[in-house]
């Protein structure tokens, strides 16, 4: 129950101690992913069960980070993504009263599939990036992959990656900043079997 603030809480203190300098911070919630176990403030807060309240913790962990750097002067000039992992599971035979509570809403939206499926309602993910220096506001059809994030950042910072290091990683930094519609041209996914997106198709 409280991993959730535990993981927060460090990432709080990482901004807070390294904010003089340019700085890199992963986090990677739990949330969300079974066991579905929310602190006990959030638990019930939803009416959706625990599938429901966990969402409601993961948006509190990301609004104290977002709080942390607007409280030290770094939330203009920096750079976050916000990515899930994989498209939606509802019964994921977890007990969460998912499938009970679903109503009519579709969490793949309206695409076909889900999580486990290489349809795009399991490959295709949401995907935020806030930078408000450099990025207006506003939505992209380009593809991207999360596998073109070591490329595209090594490009936005001046890195280098090694020759024999992330092959398949494209610099699709301009996507990311919205100063360019066309991402990369195809895409290999894998979710069971290989499927190849490219264009529309």
């Amino acid at each position: 129950e409280e991993m959730a603030d535990t993981i927060t809480q460090k990432a709080v203190r990482f901004i807070e101690e390294n904010k003089a300098e340019p700085f890199f911070l992963y986090f990677s919630t739990h949330d969300i992913h079974v066991p579905r176990v929310p602190h006990p403030r959030f638990v019930g807060t939803t009416g959706m069960g625990p599938r429901g309240d966990v969402i409601v913790q993961l948006d509190w962990c990301v609004g104290e980070i977002l709080k942390s750097l607007e409280t030290n002067g770094l939330a203009e000039n920096t750079l976050v993504i916000f990515a899930s992992d994989n498209g939606p599971v509802v019964d994921d035979g977890y007990r969460d009263q998912a499938v009970e509570k679903l109503g009519d809403h579709k969490p793949a939206g309206p695409w076909r599939g889900g999580k486990y499926s290489n349809f795009e309602g399991g490959t295709r993910l949401p995907l935020i990036v806030r930078w408000p220096k450099r990025i207006k506001p506003g939505e992209s059809g380009a593809l991207v992959s999360q596998v073109d994030f070591p490329a595209s950042l090594a490009a936005l910072t001046g890195g280098q990656i090694p020759s024999d290091a992330a092959p398949d990683s494209f610099n699709v930094l301009a996507a990311l900043l919205g100063e360019s519609r066309v991402g990369r041209d195809h895409l290999v996914e894998h979710a069971g079997v290989l499927s190849l997106r490219q264009g529309p198709w």
